[in-house]
């Protein structure tokens, strides 16, 4: 009875302890310095974009001159302004194109971000899978060491050939091969780990995540939301280049002072400033090649957003495929479980007959506790998957 209330005690600790990780992922995972790159990539979105909207505003010119002559020298300094304020729709389009860039730009930061969230956790969750198959297989061990002291005693008794021995042996040496190779995995695991994380993996609990529902998936995925924020940069585009052959009206002024004139006859006024207004087309004979050319760009951007609804939307159906095929697997290692308590049960009542061995007892007991954990496993594989869902939603 007692090894009965142990493996029960341990399948019970294993569900309370799948269902104490309920918190979110949190982005304080990785580590200061990728949180900091991530920022500095979100400031330096905003000074570009403050930049962008200013890019129809033309450079005011300064300009400083000096002429040396046999008779006379002079010095004089210039302001320059040519500026547009009217290019056919050109300036209110690259306004909006600056927004719209901005919006892309921030949601792809966004992605970036959710990437290495999405990668640094999924490590966090194949460590703990990893730890989890290092108990399995030394369960396994066990029983393996326990068939090979069986076999062993059946060869000396004369019940079996040595074959059976050797069999033994070499399923136990390749369970402890596999040990080693999970000894090697979880430690390359853990320094891809530490690259990106704040601490070491044991010191964060694991995020319990839940499934969102389709429409809900859709309306917030990342994708798409750059995807129609690609489209609009690309109807602005459009407008942007067909107002370049389009007319455009300017004002200017040009402000003179001279210094040092040696009071050179030549010269009447020191200060002398000119104002102007100017409207300018251009006939460039590719011009409609260009205009053409983004539309184009704009048309092929809205059928790549129907793609990429597709591809979301099969992506989705893909992880609910994937989802369900892991909770399947939960069911039958559970059903497995069930079916050694209630084996278990039946061995310990023969052994306290003195029908079976301790032994036999301790190899079902074993068998049982590798199936709890490999309800575990399934559970943290199921996780995973919600993590590839997670990592694609605003």
């Amino acid at each position: 009875m007692q090894f009965q209330k142990l493996a029960s005690l341990f399948f019970v600790s294993t569900i309370f302890l799948s269902s104490s990780f309920a918190q979110e992922v949190d982005e304080k995972i990785l580590s200061q310095d990728r949180l900091d790159i991530i920022d500095f990539s979100k400031k330096q979105n905003e000074e570009n974009s403050s930049k962008l909207r200013k890019d129809w505003i033309n450079p005011v010119t300064l300009s400083y001159k000096k002429d040396y002559t046999e008779t006379y020298d002079t010095a004089r300094s210039m302001i320059s302004i040519n500026q547009p304020i009217f290019k056919s729709g050109g300036i209110y389009s690259a306004i909006k194109y600056a927004n719209v860039n901005f919006k892309y730009n921030d949601l792809d930061i966004e992605t970036q971000r959710k990437e290495l969230i999405k990668q640094v956790t999924t490590l966090l969750f194949n460590l703990h899978i990893i730890d989890l198959n290092i108990k399995k297989n030394e369960f396994l061990l066990k029983n393996a060491n326990i068939d090979i002291q069986r076999k062993k005693e059946q060869v000396f008794n004369g019940f079996l050939d040595t074959s059976y021995l050797d069999n033994a042996i070499l399923d136990a040496n390749s369970v402890k091969n596999a040990l080693a190779d999970l000894y090697f995995q979880k430690k390359e695991l853990e320094n891809n780990f530490n690259n990106l994380a704040s601490k070491e993996y044991k010191k964060f609990e694991l995020p319990k995540l839940t499934l969102t529902d389709k429409e809900n998936f859709l309306e917030n995925s990342l994708e798409l939301a750059k995807a129609r924020v690609d489209v609009k940069q690309k109807d602005y585009l459009a407008s942007m280049s067909m107002s370049q052959y389009l007319p455009t009206f300017s004002v200017s002024m040009d402000y003179s002072h001279y210094h040092d004139t040696d009071e050179n006859p030549s010269i009447n006024d020191e200060t002398t400033t000119n104002y102007g207004v100017s409207v300018s087309m251009p006939l460039d004979v590719r011009a409609l090649n260009d205009v053409e050319a983004q539309r184009i760009e704009y048309l092929k951007s809205k059928l790549n957003l129907n793609n990429i609804i597709l591809e979301e939307q099969n992506f989705y159906k893909t992880k609910l495929s994937k989802i369900d095929m892991i909770e399947r697997k939960k069911e039958i290692a559970k059903e497995d479980y069930k079916l050694y308590d209630s084996l278990l049960k039946i061995i310990v009542e023969e052994k306290n007959a003195q029908l079976k061995t301790q032994s036999d007892v301790d190899t079902l007991a074993n068998s049982q506790k590798i199936k709890s954990l490999e309800v575990q496993i399934l559970e943290l594989q199921k996780q995973i998957e919600l993590l590839e869902i997670y990592s694609k939603i605003i």
